[in-house]
This record gives structure tokens, sequence and C-alpha cells, in this order.
């Protein structure tokens, strides 16, 4: 099973999840958390993500706190250089959001069809 973000389909659904006390988790953090796995880095995540490096850093440092384990782990620069990568509780947060948000856009594939339909159509050049 891939953890990859759905196809783009126009209207699209984004889920956020709100926890209480403020946290949450949407899109945007869990295509950092992506990246960080791929990338190995928190610093090349973030580049590719259009962000800084302190941006990303923050970003991480919230998902860290808001779970009973951190969510990366970062390893400082050394002979072979820093890094990060996700915990195994990471992993999962991960693979639930994924699961979660191809579960709400399905479910939501008729409704948003039907919205779609109710705007004016474009192609015309309008």
């Amino acid at each position: 099973m891939t953890d990859a973000p759905l196809p783009e389909v126009s209207p699209t659904l984004r889920l956020r999840v709100l926890f209480d006390g403020g946290g949450w988790l949407g899109p945007g953090k869990a295509d950092l958390m992506e990246l960080i796995r791929e990338t190995g880095s928190i610093s090349a995540a973030g580049r590719r993500m259009g962000m800084s490096y302190k941006r990303a850093w923050s970003l991480i440092e919230e998902l860290n706190t808001m779970f009973r384990a951190p969510l990366v782990q970062s390893v400082r620069g050394g002979a072979k250089g820093g890094g990060a990568q996700l915990t195994e509780i990471g992993d999962k947060v991960l693979a639930h959001y994924r699961t979660a948000e191809r579960a709400a856009a399905k479910g939501a594939r008729a409704d948003l069809d039907a919205l779609a339909a109710l705007r004016p159509d474009m192609s015309g050049g309008k």
C-alpha cells in the first residue's frame, strides 16, 4: 500500500484533522513527512516544498509534540552529515492520515462532482 496522495481531480477535498488542544495534521505536514522519508533531510524536504528550513523544522517540532512519541528523528551533522527519518509512529501516523484522506475523497466524490456541475462552464475562455 502506498501513502502517496491522491491524484488531483477537480474539485478536490483537503483533509485537516483537528485535535483537542489545537494541534492539527493536514496535507502540508503530511507532504513534509513524506518528503523527509524520501530525502532523509528536513532541509531538503522543506526546499522541495518551497519553505525555509526554519519553517520546516517548526512544523516538525509541532508534529513531534502532538503525539505520544516523536514522528521525526533527526541526527546532527558529522562526518557523514546529518539527516532525518520518520520514526515507527511517524510511519503509522502518515499511513493513517493517507488512508483517511483517500476514504474521505472517495466518500465525497459524488458531492464534489455535483458541486462542480453547479459551477459555470469556464471552457469558453470566460
